[in-house]
């Protein structure tokens, strides 16, 4: 049996299940939109489970996703630092987005 979920549904179980700070509200609207395309590029429904999305997902700051993935930032802007991480995540295939404030939502690997 599965249930369809809004993106409001989908905010308000982070908060529920006391993962409300995992992701900015933002984030989570990219990750929701994200996950609903993944459903649809695979033909197949997603379990929504928030625990295994906090798992599997990430929302930070580029410079700290280029140091978890020793990236050579030094000397570059933060433009280019957001640039150099979002080519290295999307390489991977894991990149999902951004927000407007910068931070990066990706797929942990």
């Amino acid at each position: 049996m599965k249930t369809t979920i809004s993106l409001y549904d989908f905010r308000d179980a982070f908060q529920r299940m006391g993962r409300g700070n995992q992701f900015s509200y933002d984030g989570l609207e990219i990750l929701f939109d994200y996950l609903e395309q993944l459903e649809e590029d695979m033909g197949e429904e997603i379990d929504f489970d928030v625990v295994a999305i906090c798992c599997e997902y990430v929302e930070e700051d580029p410079k700290y996703t280029a140091q978890s993935y020793d990236l050579d930032i030094k000397g570059l802007t933060d433009d280019e630092i957001s640039e150099k991480v979002r080519e290295h995540l999307e390489n991977n295939g894991a990149y999902v987005g951004a927000t407007d404030l910068g931070m990066i939502i990706y797929h942990q690997f």
